[in-house]
């Protein structure tokens, strides 16, 4: 397979490079340590075609294919990766959702305001007491005439405070029943629906992270995506390219890590010579490169089934978990390669090692995504 990138995409590549460095790289660390979310930055985004990246053109969106996603993310991450973050969810979970399972009136309503970053999404699955068992939410749906009563709570949503609408899976069935749960689009501003707490993360600081709360939120039954029963299964199916995200998120990282090693390596000296020079860095940088180049491979020939409809769950997996465990490895050695000065926050290695850990646990940890493929595997 050849994954090399056509002059197009170079070129998109390119452009996400050059909003990263303009828009994003003379903030980071501002926004870094007050958590500051900026919105105005990912509305920019939409202006450049970043918010609605696989979107038809008929909805608003830029119509790319997911080797231009990988690019886009990956650059921007490689610069700021609560920023890729941010993109990346607004992208797959919120805009995913409506566009794979909403039906043509749902996509005109919503996707155009998403896609061109005026509205910003939200997705809400997890709960504070279901995690990777999200099958056992307690967020319910109770069906009232025309009308959804939702009541509950989600946690760790992305987005949870300035979100303009959310895709939630609330219970409708039975707790347990993979069909007894549905996914509903709920605007901001619906009586009832509400955000919480603000996280205070160890990484991804300038991605809003907060809860989403239900007080007998009413939602008219044409906010529901699919049918009744359908909110878990369409999450699954959802989960499988949206792990594609979280690869292309993680190699942004390890890329970001690596040529920030790589370069201080060659004009840090010791013992009169560059630190590069000697084995044990050399080695260092040497493993760094071919897990890069292993999870850019893995990423990559995921993108290319899910371009071609092909089911992506074992590949998508098995991208994620690996290139997620790299990034992980890899912004740690950068920080020893940098020495006392990787500890410090001048240099950009302390916040790639802070941010590398939020993907091996968002959107399935790496134990589940083992799971998935262990499953998988042994049909």
């Amino acid at each position: 397979m050849n994954f090399q990138l056509s002059e197009e995409q170079k070129l998109i590549a390119e452009s996400a490079r050059d909003f990263a460095e303009q828009y994003i790289r003379p903030h980071i660390m501002e926004w870094d340590e007050t958590q500051h979310f900026p919105e105005d930055v990912l509305k920019k985004a939409g202006e450049m075609g970043f918010m609605g990246i696989f979107i038809p053109e008929e909805y608003g969106g830029s119509g790319m294919g997911y080797h231009e996603y990988v690019a886009i993310i990956q650059e921007i991450s490689k610069v700021d990766p609560s920023i890729g973050l941010s993109v990346a969810a607004h992208n797959s979970l919120c805009t995913g959702h409506i566009f794979y399972f909403g039906n043509e009136e749902q996509k005109q309503k919503w996707l155009p305001k998403l896609a061109s970053g005026e509205w910003i999404g939200a997705w809400g699955l997890t709960e504070h007491n279901t995690g990777s068992d999200a099958g056992g939410m307690n967020t319910t749906a109770i069906k009232d005439g025309d009308h959804y009563v939702l009541n509950g709570s989600k946690n760790f949503i992305t987005h949870g405070i300035s979100g303009n609408v959310a895709v939630v899976i609330a219970r409708t069935g039975e707790k347990g029943d993979n069909h007894g749960m549905s996914a509903f689009v709920v605007e901001r501003g619906t009586p009832g629906f509400s955000s919480g707490k603000k996280e205070d993360k160890l990484g991804m600081r300038a991605s809003e992270t907060a809860e989403l709360i239900f007080d007998n939120c009413k939602i008219h039954k044409d906010n529901m995506l699919g049918q009744e029963g359908d909110g878990f299964v369409q999450s699954l199916k959802l989960l499988d390219g949206g792990r594609i995200s979280i690869g292309a998120l993680s190699l942004g990282i390890a890329k970001g890590a690596y040529e920030a090693a790589l370069k201080y390596s060659k004009e840090r000296e010791q013992f009169g010579k560059p630190i590069s020079s000697f084995q044990g860095i050399s080695f260092k940088l040497s493993d760094m490169a071919t897990e890069i180049q292993a999870s850019e491979l893995l990423v990559h020939k995921a993108a290319s089934m899910k371009n071609k409809g092909e089911r992506v769950t074992t590949i998508g997996a098995m991208a994620k978990m690996y290139a997620s465990e790299s990034c992980v490895r890899i912004a740690n050695e950068a920080v020893q390669i940098h020495g006392g000065y990787g500890y410090i926050k001048e240099y950009p290695v302390e916040k790639f090692y802070r941010d590398s850990k939020l993907c091996t646990i968002g959107e399935g940890t790496t134990e589940i995504q083992k799971l998935v493929i262990a499953r998988n595997i042994l049909k």
